[in-house]
């Protein structure tokens, strides 16, 4: 357990930070399930509005600190050829 006034007030934010994190985190979880769900489908169109609308939430990730660039690229990239093997389907 913390003892010093600062470690106290460390942990208290960590757990603010936490929430803030998850919630941002769910939310570009939701992004991509939209996405999962178009392709699923079938829908190459609806797969690609959703992923346009994606995009710019995984790259707020990125800047936010929630995930690193080169897994925000490596999503990013994976979806799109996903959604370009079901267009030319």
């Amino acid at each position: 357990m913390a003892n010093h006034k600062s470690s106290k007030k460390r942990i208290r934010r960590n757990a603010r930070r936490a929430e803030i994190n998850g919630a941002r985190m769910s939310r570009i979880r939701t992004f991509v399930k939209k996405i999962e769900l178009a392709l699923q489908d079938g829908n190459a169109e609806e797969a690609e509005i959703a992923f346009k609308n994606a995009q710019p939430e995984i790259h707020r990730g990125v800047s936010k600190g929630i995930l690193h660039k080169n897994t925000a690229s490596r999503k990013l990239s994976r979806l799109s050829s996903r959604i370009k093997a079901v267009k030319a389907a």
